[in-house]
């Protein structure tokens, strides 16, 4: 029996409304909550993600141990590289390390620096 729910992923950014709006178009939800300092997307599902302002937000560097990446998200997509190109233009980039052939699984940094992986 579990202990808890999942309710909330939560990121640390410098600019929680653009980081929204970029996991918003993303994943296709919306922002369902906006406060200066929080913004929180969800689907109407019970897990939500949610982006707080951290003015003094460093972005993990990765593969390096010494400030290593901390967390990411790993999305299914019907085809990584059109999914590729939708969100490098919506301001991910693609990170220059990409462990083994990037067979199954693409790696990307969103708008704050942050890992995520386009997966097929």
């Amino acid at each position: 029996m579990a202990i808890a729910t999942l309710h909330s992923f939560v990121y640390d950014c410098p600019d929680p409304k653009a980081l929204a709006g970029f996991y918003a178009e993303l994943l296709g939800w919306e922002i369902v909550k906006e406060d200066v300092d929080w913004v929180t997307i969800g689907d109407g599902g019970s897990v939500n993600m949610a982006f707080q302002l951290a003015p003094d937000y460093v972005p993990p560097v990765w593969p390096q141990v010494d400030h290593p990446q901390q967390a990411h998200l790993d999305v299914v997509v019907d085809d990584l590289v059109e999914a590729g190109k939708k969100v490098t233009a919506l301001g991910a980039v693609k990170h220059h390390h990409q462990p083994g052939d990037e067979e199954g699984f693409v790696v990307y940094l969103d708008p704050a620096g942050h890992l995520f992986c386009l997966c097929d």
